[in-house]
């Protein structure tokens, strides 16, 4: 039975069963009590215009013309406790089963029999009347009249859940369509399925959309990833040469050419670190992708870290102009190896994208309790469809590449993340061939 399984439209069918069957049952009930009720008022007046009569005539003109309509009436003197008047049938109808159901020892048959008693008053004497309503045949007309009507309530349940079937698997085509769709999809053919959004309605279309939008999603990220590999590949690929082609000369003059040795040392250093900082840097990457960095935040003055970042600057690009001229104290709460890293990252592009005698401005400031840092430079600035795609991965303009600047296009997208993960904000203002500005606001911690 765990493996049973049932479609939705029959369970929404046998759901519609249940309920149809036990408001039935409650409307049955409903309408028995309903039917009984008015059939006692009925008799209830018989009793009124009995006692009215009574006081018209007198007793002893009193007859009783509802007695064959199944009301019978018994009158005694109340004082006297003398009877003056009995036309019952049942003067001891015998044990009560249930409050108003007798058994009739002489005809040994159960009857629905109604007792009722009422003061009244003539000319001062007064009167107890004794009323008794037979609700037998009453009884007996509404149960052939219920079985017809639970007959008929059952052909109106038959041709509701005939014609609902019919309809819930009408309703649910869509679903159907949409697994067979769904079915489909493959990474191959990830681009061009979709679900069919067309004839569905109401929360139907909307799944449709969200499922259309989450593909998207899908479809983007996959597409995100194998470019990545792509580009990640390529960016590996180059080094490995490089080191494999020395090696490979090593292999063919041998180590005993000094210059050669020196030489291809040298270029198998360079490329390993080359290589070491872009797997840092995908590493990083990867990390954050899987929400598995973790950054320590603390409180710290920004303008320190600034001041030792120009030092480092001064020291290692002596012929560039280095200028800081604003560095205020800025208290900022963050991961401060993670703010340097990527305040690095911006200095570094600015000394790799300017030439000697060019200017490069670093300054850090505070502005309505916010910590600005900018980064400025002379050097060969960019166009407006590199400032588009500067923070995506592995992106590098083709003029960059045809000048032979070496770079793997991570840096700023590694900036952005950390900056990001500071809930700062990055504004970029360039052009081309005069100088690019990057100015870095971290917002203040309101703790």
């Amino acid at each position: 039975m765990g493996n049973f399984r049932l479609s939705i439209a029959f369970r929404i069918s046998m759901n519609y069963l249940k309920l149809l069957l036990t408001h039935g049952v409650l409307f049955m009930i409903i309408f028995s009590l309903l039917y009984m009720y008015s059939e006692k008022q009925k008799y209830d007046n018989m009793a009124t215009k009995a006692i009215e009569q009574i006081k018209t005539e007198g007793v002893e003109n009193f007859h009783n013309p509802y007695g064959i309509h199944g009301l019978t009436i018994r009158i005694i003197h109340e004082i006297e406790e003398r009877e003056l008047y009995n036309d019952m049938n049942y003067t001891s109808p015998g044990r009560a089963i249930y409050h108003g159901i007798h058994y009739d020892r002489d005809n040994k048959e159960h009857i629905l029999l109604i007792e009722d008693e009422r003061d009244f008053t003539i000319r001062d004497e007064s009167y107890i009347a004794y009323f008794q309503s037979d609700l037998t045949q009453s009884l007996q007309n509404m149960l052939a009249l219920l079985w017809k009507i639970v007959i008929l309530y059952l052909c109106i349940v038959y041709l509701i859940l005939h014609r609902g079937k019919k309809g819930d698997i009408k309703i649910f085509e869509p679903l159907r369509i949409m697994s067979a769709t769904a079915n489909r999809l493959t990474v191959n053919n990830l681009d061009s399925e979709r679900l069919n959004i067309e004839g569905t309605k109401n929360e139907l279309k909307d799944l449709a959309v969200v499922i259309n939008a989450m593909l998207d999603r899908i479809e983007t990220s996959y597409e995100s990833q194998k470019q990545f590999v792509s580009d990640a590949s390529h960016e590996l690929r180059t080094p490995i040469a490089v080191i494999q082609g020395y090696i490979n000369m090593l292999n063919r003059w041998g180590t005993k050419d000094a210059e050669v040795l020196q030489e291809s040392i040298e270029a198998i250093q360079n490329e390993a670190r080359s290589m070491q900082d872009l797997v840092e840097k995908l590493l990083f990457l990867s990390r954050h992708d899987k929400k598995t960095l973790k950054l320590t935040k603390k409180k710290f003055n920004m303008r320190l870290v600034v001041e030792d970042m120009v030092k480092e600057t001064h020291l290692l690009a002596t012929n560039r102009v280095i200028l800081s001229p604003i560095l205020d104290d800025v208290i900022v709460y963050g991961d401060k190896q993670s703010l340097k890293q990527a305040i690095r990252i911006f200095i570094d592009n600015a000394v790799k994208y300017t030439s000697d005698g060019d200017q490069i401005i670093i300054k850090c400031q505070k502005v309505n309790e916010d910590c600005v840092i900018t980064v400025q430079d002379t050097g060969i600035g960019m166009t407006q469809k590199d400032i588009d795609h500067i923070f995506d991965r592995f992106y590098r303009s083709d003029y960059v590449r045809n000048k032979n600047i070496s770079g793997h296009g991570l840096g700023l997208s590694l900036a952005k993340l950390i900056i990001l993960a500071h809930t700062g904000k990055i504004k970029v203002r360039s052009q081309f061939k005069k100088g690019t500005s990057f100015i870095i606001t971290l917002p203040k911690r309101r703790f």
